[in-house]
């Protein structure tokens, strides 16, 4: 993911909202979300290049999404694939915490991350480049190329849109799709600088992004009410025309 929006226990028929951008190579192959053959529990997007994803959860409620940190001046040529971090968790749902806590022995293994993880009850988050775990409170998040809640336009503008749609005691997944796909680029004085310079810079400061060779490839909505009913909707783009076809899931936690 490269935008990750979320509410976290502040809405009162919702535990958890969540409306996330993936940003990608066109050409990375990919499956869209469902559930897995060799993993029946769980519901994700699935990267064919290195079989893990960047967002899922599964049917006992274990959730874990991952962005990318951009910082090109330190990039591991032969590291592994941050979207097992996502994945292993999935499959095996640990602890949150000691999950965490293992990953941080390993994590300067990996190019730079976050991940946030856990439930709808209990979510976490770290970044290999802060290196401490944090036990997240109520609250509205974003998260996108930077640590969590850096003020980047794009994570400025989508909590502030998140705040507005929060406002009703209903949410319709379609409102969170059409305020996730936003590409009005952000000013240059607004843009900041992690070293891909100012062209690129631009392009990549949209909510949604849009260029010849990468972009937003999928936009995926996950609500948790309070009884723990779950709906996950995953809209995918064409990325020559940008039309889009959506799966939506609904499922109980623990059942």
């Amino acid at each position: 993911m490269c935008l990750i929006l979320f509410s976290y226990k502040t809405h009162p028929n919702y535990k958890l909202v969540i409306a996330a951008n993936r940003d990608e190579f066109y050409e990375r192959p990919t499956n869209p979300a469902d559930f897995w053959k060799d993993h029946k529990n769980v519901l994700a997007g699935r990267d064919q290049e290195a079989g893990g994803t960047w967002m899922g959860i599964n049917k006992n409620g274990s959730l874990a999404l991952l962005t990318n940190y951009r910082d090109l001046s330190n990039l591991k040529k032969n590291a592994p694939s941050r979207g097992k971090l996502v994945s292993d968790f999935l499959v095996a749902y640990p602890h949150p915490k000691e999950y965490l806590e293992t990953i941080d022995l390993i994590s300067y293994r990996y190019n730079g991350f976050n991940i946030l993880l856990g439930n709808p009850d209990d979510l976490w988050y770290y970044s290999n480049i802060r290196k401490r775990i944090y036990m997240l409170g109520s609250g509205i998040y974003g998260l996108s190329n930077g640590l969590l809640d850096s003020p980047w336009p794009k994570v400025e503008k989508g909590k502030k849109k998140l705040g507005v749609i929060l406002n009703k005691p209903s949410i319709d997944p379609s409102d969170l799709f059409t305020a996730l796909y936003d590409d009005k680029l952000a000013s240059d004085d607004q843009l900041p600088d992690t070293g891909v310079g100012l062209e690129k810079e631009r392009m990549l400061s949209s909510m949604f992004i849009k260029s010849p060779v990468y972009g937003t490839r999928c936009s995926t909505v996950l609500m948790v009410d309070q009884d723990n009913n779950v709906i996950y909707s995953e809209k995918t783009y064409n990325t020559s025309t940008f039309e889009s076809d959506t799966r939506t899931f609904n499922f109980k936690m623990g059942q």
